[in-house]
């Protein structure tokens, strides 16, 4: 983890993301810029430039870290064991009728409070 990082590395990981920033600001220009051709086209163009620009920054150090992370988020997702239907079902009518409870609870408070209020005051 703890590896040195060569000067000459340093500087075309700093060329590539600056490649990447390029790119972007080409793809959100031309985009602007070519306004007046069809939406299709300039769909396809700005997908063109931003692909190019996620396959330049997935060469640098941090761009294989972020896919490495990725790869391993989507392996941990697959470990999660999700509620059936009936779990889902009864969790969320459980909580449907505690905040209908509670709604209910903070409304008669309020009432009191109110002809509490209303009482003292006159």
């Amino acid at each position: 983890m703890n590896a040195k990082v060569s000067p000459s590395s340093k500087v075309m990981s700093f060329v590539k993301w600056l490649v990447v920033f390029v790119l972007i600001v080409l793809a959100i220009g031309g985009n602007y810029y070519y306004s007046e051709q069809h939406l299709i086209l300039r769909v396809v163009g700005v997908l063109l430039l931003l692909g190019v620009a996620l396959g330049v920054a997935l060469t640098t150090e941090k761009g294989r870290a972020i896919s490495r992370l990725r790869k391993e988020a989507w392996t941990e997702i697959r470990k999660v064991v999700w509620p059936t239907r009936q779990e889902t079902l009864q969790t969320t009518l459980i909580v449907v009728v505690f905040v209908a409870v509670v709604a209910l609870v903070l409304w008669l408070v309020d009432m009191l409070l109110g002809w509490g209020v209303s009482f003292i005051i006159g």
